[in-house]
Order: structure tokens, then C-alpha cells, then sequence
């Protein structure tokens, strides 16, 4: 009989338990409070939509309803025509944030890596928008597209939400472009790419983190914004999803449990496109940290 192959000696040594720290203890205590302080006005937005007036005036608008009333939200998409000013805040922001992003791509490209005369006070123009306040500016942009007959269409929002999407955009587009390694455009003249090509396939993929970031800046102060989307629009069939609330609130009585329902479809695409640039923003944080 042959000899039975021993299993060679093995053994695990035992975990070390780490040390209770009081420190760490009231850390999480402190991260863990201020997280559901975050959360909950979403949590309560949520109840609040599926209530009426009774049951919100009696006592109960901060706890979870009696009745869940999924009423409130086909009310809101028919009767509140929710559903129309949904897709017309969908139609101005999309275009706000591929037009607004194509301008200050290029044009931080153009700044941090071409060398032409005058760079520096282009850039400088561009960055006195920052100081323009968007509330002295109403008036007249509403003269001027009054004049160009672009009241009551999409383009009279489109128009300054790019304008005023630019200076921030190129400001913090540019600090990641002038930190491109200068060796990877030289490689990629040598392999026999153009201007064009060195943009789209170099520069643009190493600073996608920074478009998301940019994007969704864009996307934010688009989708969010009331003054111009009140002011510059009088058509039903235009209006935006702020602007359509806004008006679901009546002079006689204001039901807000579709008040509510509208708000919660408002914030559901802000939460979407945050989940999906959620990796990019974090890394372009990384970036800036350690630019340098």
C-alpha cells in the first residue's frame, strides 16, 4: 500500500480585533446623521405626493399617508399637462448641454493648447460673465429677442442658458486641458492626425471627468432655472416643467398632493443623470486635487 500523501500543515492565524475608538464611533454617528439629514426631504417629498389637503392640514404632513393616492400623479400628467412641460424642459436642456458643451471643449481647447495672440484676454472676456448677475440681464435679453422675434420658442432659452453656461464651463475646463501631457499631441501628429482628430480622439477622452462635471453643472441650473422660462414664454404648449408647477398652484384653493407629484417627477431626472456622472464627477475631484 502506498503512503497516503499528507496534506501539508496549514493553519489560519487568527484576526486581529481592532480596537473600539470612541473617535470612529462618533464619526460614523456624525457622517450617519448627516446623511439621512440629506436624504429625508426626498423621502418626505415622496409621502407628501401620494396626500391630499385633509390629510396634510389635519396634522399628518410630515408622517407616511393614510391612503397611498396614486391619484395625484395621473392628475398631475393629465389634468396639470405635466407631461407636455416635462418634455419641453427635456428638448431645452438637452440642447443646452450639447451645444453649451461642444462651445466650451473647443474652446478650451483652443485657449490652453494652441498658441495664438490675445488668448489670454479672450479668456479673460469670457470670464467676466461670472460677475454679470443673471437677474440684471432680463430685461435686455427680453428687448433683444423680442426684437429677433424668438419670444415663445425654444430658442429664446436655449440661447442665454448657453451663454451663461460658458464661463464657468471654460474656467474649469481649462485648468484640466493645460494639464494634457504635451507629449501625446506630438504622437499623434507624428502618427498623422489633424487638429480636428488630436482634439476628438487625445484631448476629449482625458478630460471626459471634467465634461461630466460640466454637464451636469449645465444640466442643474437648465432644468432648475424659473425667471427666463416665466418670462420669455407665454404659450401653454411651451413651457417648462418649473413654470407648468409653478402654475398648478391656483388663486381660489392649491391641491398639493399633485403639487407634490409634479415636484417628485421634476426631481426623478436630476437624480438619474447624478447616478450616471456620479464615478466621472468623483474623478474629476480626484483630478483637481492632485493637479499639479
Amino acid at each position: 500500500m502506498g503512503k497516503e500523501r499528507e496534506e501539508p500543515f496549514s493553519h489560519k492565524l487568527p484576526r486581529r480585533r481592532k480596537p473600539f475608538r470612541w473617535s470612529r464611533f462618533f464619526l460614523y454617528l456624525f457622517l450617519g446623521i448627516v446623511a439621512v439629514i440629506q436624504v429625508y426631504p426626498l423621502i418626505w417629498l415622496f409621502l407628501f405626493s401620494f396626500k391630499n389637503n385633509n390629510e396634510i392640514y389635519s396634522g399628518n404632513a410630515m408622517g407616511i399617508p393614510h391612503v397611498w393616492r396614486t391619484s395625484n400623479y395621473y392628475t398631475v400628467m393629465t389634468s396639470g399637462n405635466v407631461g407636455r412641460y416635462l418634455l419641453n424642459s427635456v428638448i431645452v436642456t438637452a440642447a443646452t448641454i450639447v451645444v453649451s458643451t461642444l462651445l466650451i471643449t473647443t474652446s478650451a481647447y483652443a485657449i490652453a493648447r494652441m498658441h495664438w495672440r490675445a488668448k489670454n484676454v479672450f479668456l479673460n472676456y469670457i470670464l467676466l460673465g461670472l460677475m454679470v448677475p443673471i437677474n440684471a440681464t432680463l430685461l435686455p435679453l427680453f428687448i433683444v429677442l423680442r426684437q429677433l422675434n424668438l419670444l415663445n420658442s425654444y430658442f429664446s432659452l436655449i440661447l442665454p442658458y448657453v451663454v451663461f453656461a460658458l464661463p464657468m464651463g471654460v474656467f474649469i475646463m481649462v485648468g484640466f486641458m493645460k494639464n494634457i501631457p504635451r507629449e501625446l499631441e506630438e504622437s499623434a501628429c507624428l502618427d498623422g492626425c489633424t487638429i480636428y482628430q488630436t482634439f476628438w480622439r487625445i484631448a476629449l477622452p482625458i478630460v471626459r471627468p471634467a465634461v461630466a462635471t460640466v454637464a451636469i453643472f449645465t444640466f442643474l441650473s437648465s432644468w432648475n432655472e424659473l425667471m427666463f422660462a416665466n418670462t420669455f414664454l407665454s404659450d401653454e404648449n411651451l413651457k417648462t416643467l418649473t413654470v407648468g408647477i409653478m402654475s398648478l398652484s391656483g388663486q381660489q384653493g392649491t391641491a398639493w398632493g399633485p403639487i407634490g407629484a409634479g415636484l417628485v417627477i421634476a426631481t426623478v431626472p436630476t437624480l438619474i443623470v447624478y447616478f450616471l456622472f456620479s464615478d466621472q464627477i468623483q474623478k474629476s475631484m480626484i483630478a483637481g486635487a492632485i493637479k499639479g
